[in-house]
This record gives C-alpha cells, sequence and structure tokens, in this order.
C-alpha cells in the first residue's frame, strides 16, 4: 500500500528521502483518483525498498498541493534529491508510474 503522506511528514518522507519519491495527489470524492488509487497501491507493492509511493489527500493536506501547483487531480509527482522530476495529471497506465521511477533507478 501507498504511505500516506501529510503535510507535517511532506518535508520529511518526501523532499529529504534518498530514494525516487512518487506523490499521488487525490480526493475522496474525486472518481478519477478512484481509478489511479488501486494502479499506485501496485507500484509502491512492486518498488518497496527501491522508491516511496505515497499518497496526500488534498482536502486534509493542502500545502504542498499547493505549493506545486496541483489544480487537478489526480495528478501524480515525481521527485529526486527534493526536485519535482515528473508530473502526470489525470489518469494514466501503471507502466506510465512505473517507466518514471525505473528512469530514476
Amino acid at each position: 500500500m501507498a504511505q500516506a503522506i501529510t503535510d507535517a511528514t511532506f518535508e520529511e518522507v518526501v523532499l529529504k528521502s534518498d530514494k525516487p519519491v512518487v506523490v499521488d495527489f487525490w480526493a475522496a470524492w474525486c472518481g478519477p483518483c478512484r481509478m489511479v488509487g488501486p494502479v499506485i497501491d501496485e507500484v509502491a507493492v512492486e518498488y518497496e525498498g527501491k522508491a516511496i509511493v505515497g499518497k496526500v489527500d488534498v482536502d486534509a493536506n493542502q500545502e504542498f498541493a499547493a505549493k506545486y501547483g496541483v489544480r487537478n487531480i489526480p495528478t501524480v509527482l515525481v521527485f529526486q534529491n527534493g526536485e519535482v522530476v515528473g508530473r502526470q495529471v489525470g489518469v494514466a497506465p501503471k507502466k506510465t508510474y512505473t517507466d518514471a521511477i525505473d528512469a530514476l533507478l
């Protein structure tokens, strides 16, 4: 399962990670988010130990969604060394996310 990330844990989990980090910005009421969620969970299991995969509920945690210009959800951001190196807005196939991680490993 993907790790729940909050505004309070974002800096420690995402920005200070020495591994690639995939962050799914989502909300419970968002239909497309419910399609992406299980895919992100699968990626989290497959890349356990190699990458951090997490989710930010934008209704409860707005600080970093605003900081990174997340205006539409789902938005999946890929971080390396605290910097955004990839962005996928909307629903995408699993390969989109795995390819983004593989490019950083």
